[in-house]
């Protein structure tokens, strides 16, 4: 397993909220997958957890190096266990190339993630 990249990135989260308050849907759609936006339904604090996964994303974007790489083309769904775990979906190549390792922190005022992108053994 070899090291590809890290990358980290912190969301202030009432300036994601004021984004999705003036674009609505078309930032949603353009950032987020449907299983993601469903799964956020059932979150109660919401734009948290929101900022958390677009941190998570910018700093997968960061740690990888395949390219164009854009928000939907990164899904990131906790397991069973609730930790976030993160895949490279319409870009089948990368998929199978790399791992990724995401760690997602929130608080009221900011969310912050870190990633760090392996080659697969």
């Amino acid at each position: 397993m070899e090291i590809i990249g890290s990358g980290i990135d912190i969301v202030e989260v009432k300036r994601l909220r004021r984004t999705i308050k003036r674009w609505g849907d078309q930032f949603l759609r353009r950032v987020f997958t449907e299983t993601e936006m469903k799964y956020a339904g059932n979150r109660r604090a919401l734009y948290e957890h929101l900022a958390g996964r677009f941190a998570a994303k910018e700093a997968i974007i960061k740690a990888t190096n395949v390219g164009e790489l854009a928000f939907t083309d990164i899904e990131i769904i906790n397991n069973k266990t609730g930790k976030p775990c993160a895949t490279i979906i319409n870009k089948k190549s990368a998929n199978k190339k790399y791992a990724i390792s995401v760690s997602i922190s929130h608080i009221k005022d900011y969310a912050v993630a870190n990633a760090v992108v392996t080659t697969k053994d």
